[in-house]
C-alpha cells in the first residue's frame, strides 16, 4: 500500500484546480441543458435526456485523458517523478498512483450528469451494465492519458490530446448518430472504442439485452484491456523502473 500517499497527493491536485473541476463535472451538464432544450423543437429520440447522457458522459471522460497527461507530464516536466524514484515504490505503485485518483472523479462525473438527466425526465432503467461500460470506457482514458503524459512533455501532450478530444466528440457519436453520417465517420468512430460505448448503452436504455451489446461490450473490454497494459510498459519504459 505505499502507493497511497501518491494517491491522497493526486486527488489534491485534481481538485486544486477550478477549472478542471468545472469542465469535467459541469460542462456536460450543460451541453445536456442545451441539447434536451432543443427536443421541444426538434422531438427526436435522439435529444432526449436518456439518449444524450451516454454521449455526452463519453465526450466528459475524455478530458479524463488531459486531465491524467497534463499531471504526469508536469511531474516529469518539474523532476517530481525523478525524485519519487528514489523512494521504495514499484512501478504497480506509480502506475496505481496516478491512476486511482481520477476513479473517483470519474464517478463523480457519472453521478452528476445521470442525476441531472434523471431531473430533465430521463428513464435508464437498471443501470448496472451501462455504469460497468462507462467505467471501462473511463480506463481507457486514463490509460490514454497516462500513455501521453509519460511520452509528452506538457506542451505536446496538451497538443496532442486536444486532437484526440475532438477526434472524439467527432467520432462517437455523441452528438450525431454516425449512421446518419455515414462514410468515413462510420469507418473511424466504430474502429475506436467510444461509439461502440455509446451505442451499447443507448440500446441498452431502449431494453436491449447483454446478447445484443455483445460485439459493442467485446470491443470495449479489449481497448480497456491494451490501453492499460500499454500504458504499463510505456511507464515503465520511459522512466526505467
Amino acid at each position: 500500500m505505499k502507493f497511497v500517499s501518491l494517491v491522497e497527493r493526486n486527488i489534491k491536485e485534481i481538485f486544486r484546480d477550478p477549472l478542471n473541476v468545472f469542465l469535467g463535472l459541469f460542462m456536460p451538464v450543460l451541453f445536456l441543458l442545451l441539447f434536451t432544450s432543443m427536443q421541444e423543437r426538434l422531438p427526436v429520440d435522439l435529444f432526449k435526456p436518456e439518449m444524450l447522457t451516454p454521449g455526452i458522459l463519453i465526450f466528459g471522460f475524455s478530458f479524463l485523458i488531459m486531465f491524467t497527461s497534463t499531471m504526469v507530464a508536469k511531474d516529469k516536466q518539474f523532476s517530481f517523478l525523478n525524485r519519487l524514484l528514489a523512494a521504495p515504490l514499484k512501478a504497480s505503485d506509480f502506475i496505481l498512483g496516478y491512476m486511482l485518483p481520477f476513479i473517483p472523479f470519474a464517478v463523480l462525473q457519472g453521478l452528476v450528469c445521470f442525476s441531472a438527466a434523471i431531473l430533465m425526465g430521463a428513464d435508464f432503467g437498471n443501470i448496472l451494465m451501462p455504469v460497468l461500460i462507462l467505467f471501462l470506457t473511463a480506463m481507457t482514458c486514463i490509460s490514454l492519458g497516462l500513455i501521453f503524459g509519460t511520452l509528452f512533455t506538457i506542451g505536446q501532450a496538451s497538443g496532442v490530446v486536444s486532437i484526440l478530444i475532438t477526434v472524439i466528440s467527432l467520432f462517437s457519436g455523441a452528438w450525431v448518430e454516425l449512421k446518419m453520417m455515414g462514410g468515413l465517420f462510420v469507418k473511424i468512430g466504430y474502429a475506436l472504442p467510444f461509439a461502440h460505448a455509446v451505442d451499447a448503452i443507448r440500446a441498452l436504455v431502449k431494453g436491449a439485452q447483454l446478447v445484443d451489446i455483445s460485439n459493442n461490450l467485446n470491443v470495449i473490454i479489449i481497448y480497456s484491456v491494451i490501453s492499460f497494459l500499454l500504458s504499463v510498459f510505456v511507464f515503465k519504459w520511459k522512466m526505467k523502473i
